[in-house]
């Protein structure tokens, strides 16, 4: 007789490899549908310019820790994420929904707060809200976004593009974000123990804000529209470069090469690392929520890469049978691993 399977635990499947398995079997059946599952966002076509579409959940205490995030930059944060999945597809973002679930704790200025941060990010970066809906939750707050935008089927950009010899690069700088959240989860730690301490958050200010208050790079998108350059590949950096560049590279069926020493790192997130004793390449590599966009370009565009827009190339495309590597500032070759952000923990034995 044949043993019972022993049912598998989600997080030993993580939160790609559990969508690649929910969705493994659904196949598109209208014409309309470009692109379905396993991007940043999907893209739907009704003629003319296309609908890019994008979704995300934040659930409290998971994803945000309303001990120090106030509602107001939660608000904001929690559109930005969504449409940093709309620029990665290099398109542009026009409407958004938001739809949230509330525990009896939260009182209606507390959510004109929230809405606050919300009408603030639809403001600076020009999307409507359209729609959304609101329920009751036995604990905590749950926000869900959606991002609708659009673009010319010509300049939409993949994970799946990439191709042997192309060059890595990313936009701005890697890390904080990650240092940010250290510095707040210390505080709270002793705030919890000394209420009477006051907050230690002298030259932090740049950190927090990249992760209290991030912002998606759309002047990226529109440098690349001026330039005429168009990405083979791009992803939006929330997990980590480490995953994040697997993804792309999985999807694109290559290999890479990540170089160490050019990972851009702010001189605050470099000095605030080593003072939690933290390798800073570690932070950047896997540190997640940079917002940053990853993408790659065929050598001859790299002469386009100029100007006031800061952009480092950090590795290059291989085959697929060379594998994935961290050349590090010594020369040596390490393994590359996806050891980003995970939403699903081991679950409790």
């Amino acid at each position: 007789m044949a043993e019972d399977k022993k049912p598998t635990p989600v997080s030993a499947l993580g939160e790609f490899g559990l969508i690649d398995k929910l969705t493994a079997d659904f196949v598109p059946v209208n014409s309309s549908t470009i692109k379905a599952v396993g991007d940043d966002a999907a893209v739907v076509g009704y003629g003319g310019e296309k609908m890019v579409i994008s979704t995300d959940l934040l659930v409290e205490g998971i994803h945000f820790d309303l001990a120090y995030t106030p509602l107001k930059h939660l608000g904001y944060k929690s559109v930005v994420v969504n449409l940093s999945d709309i620029y990665a597809m290099n398109a542009e973002p026009k409407q958004i929904t938001v739809s949230i679930a509330i525990s009896s704790r939260f009182t209606v200025e507390a959510l004109e707060e929230l809405y606050a941060g919300i009408k603030l990010a639809c403001s600076k970066y020009q999307v409507d809200l359209v729609g959304g809906d609101t329920t009751s939750s036995l604990t905590g707050l749950i926000i869900s976004v959606t991002a609708i935008g659009e673009a010319e089927e010509s300049a939409l950009t993949y994970r799946s593009g990439a191709r042997v010899g192309d060059l890595v690069c990313v936009s701005g700088d890697l890390g904080a974000a990650y240092l940010g959240l250290q510095i707040l989860e210390r505080e709270k730690r002793i705030y919890l123990e000394h209420p009477d301490v006051q907050p230690e958050l002298e030259n932090a200010s740049y950190l927090l804000e990249r992760q209290l208050k991030p912002e998606a790079r759309r002047d990226v998108i529109h440098f690349f529209k001026e330039v005429g350059l168009k990405p083979t590949a791009m992803m939006d950096l929330s997990d980590g470069l480490s995953s994040d560049i697997l993804h792309i590279c999985k999807q694109s069926g290559t290999g890479c090469e990540i170089d160490e020493a050019a990972i851009p790192i702010a001189e605050e997130a470099y000095h605030m690392a080593l003072q939690f004793n933290m390798d800073p390449t570690t932070c950047a590599l896997n540190g997640g929520e940079d917002y940053e966009l990853l993408f790659t370009i065929e050598p001859e565009d790299e002469t386009k890469l100029t100007g006031e827009f800061s952009f480092s190339i950090v590795g290059r495309i291989t085959e697929k049978a060379s594998g994935y590597h961290l050349i590090s500032k010594a020369g040596h070759r390490h393994a590359l691993k996806a050891q980003g952000w995970s939403h699903f923990l081991p679950a409790a034995e």
